[in-house]
């Protein structure tokens, strides 16, 4: 209904206006909070990729009813930035949504203008298209293609927007096949600076062998990023297990061999499989 629709609207307006207010008093110099107004855009990072990271465990493992309180917590970073910038003189509130809606509005010419597409795969190449126009207007000038992936990303994730973005001008495998050969050759790289001794190499191939991990999981479509971190949750969930099962039975767990390890281990997995978990 309108109604329902415009109360919701003003309540929206309403809500941001006080959460506003409210960081404005934090940051009040006479009667603020002495840790918010020590902050400056460094020191709050950490805090915004925290909030970031909670939003998404609340996702992933379903807790769909903390997400409202996990979102406000990284809606309040915005907050945050934004009155910092503020004081600074250099943006303000209207100015980061104002920046949003004028790129989401210039990316969507299929909605918002006259340019046809065909299904989403269409959408994505446009809209490349368009950052890539975006970032050369920046520059002035002839640009990499690798412009403006964020170093601060997380390595696996920073890896596969790298490889994404050679792959657009087709500096990329072929196949699947060509990745895991390389993957091997990596590997064996790997083992020959161990068996040598030499830490720099077998650190520098390591590295490599992590590369070629996300490019592998690139072409099979998987992220990296998230399967690693399930796989960790498993371990966690399955260590856990083990811990449980020891301490029911009086045993330390330091105080068995890696065979003995093994065994529970084993046990843990197998009863997981039946389970499903």
């Amino acid at each position: 209904m309108p109604e329902r629709d415009d109360d919701g609207q003003q309540r929206a307006t309403d809500g941001v206006a006080g959460l506003r207010q409210l960081m404005r008093t934090l940051r009040d110099p006479e009667r603020g909070c002495p840790w918010d107004r020590s902050q400056d855009f460094a020191s709050i990072v950490p805090h915004t990729l925290e909030e970031a990271y909670e939003v998404a465990h609340a996702i992933e493992s379903g807790a769909l009813g903390d997400l409202p309180d996990e979102l406000g917590d990284l809606l309040f970073q915005i907050v945050f930035y934004c009155q910092l910038g503020e004081e600074s003189g250099r943006f303000d509130f209207d100015d980061v949504v104002g920046a949003i809606t004028d790129k989401l509005v210039r990316r969507h010419p299929h909605v918002f203008a006259t340019v046809a597409v065909e299904d989403a795969d269409a959408v994505a190449r446009n809209w490349e298209a368009i950052k890539a126009a975006e970032r050369a207007r920046r520059g002035g000038g002839a640009t990499s293609e690798l412009d403006d992936v964020p170093p601060a990303l997380p390595a696996l994730t920073r890896a596969r927007k790298i490889q994404r973005r050679a792959a657009r001008v087709g500096f990329d495998w072929p196949s699947v096949e060509g990745v895991r050969a390389k993957l091997d050759e990596e590997l064996a790289e790997l083992d020959a600076a161990c068996t040598a001794g030499d830490a720099a190499a077998a650190e520098d191939e390591f590295g490599d062998v992590l590369f070629s991990l996300v490019n592998l999981a690139r072409h099979l479509d998987i992220d990296a990023e998230g399967a690693l971190r399930a796989a960790t949750a498993k371990f966690e969930r399955r260590f856990r297990a083990v811990e449980a099962r020891l301490s029911a039975r009086g045993v330390d767990m330091a105080g068995l061999d890696a065979a003995a390890l093994d065994r529970e281990w084993r046990a843990v997995k197998a009863a997981g499989k039946k389970s499903g978990a």
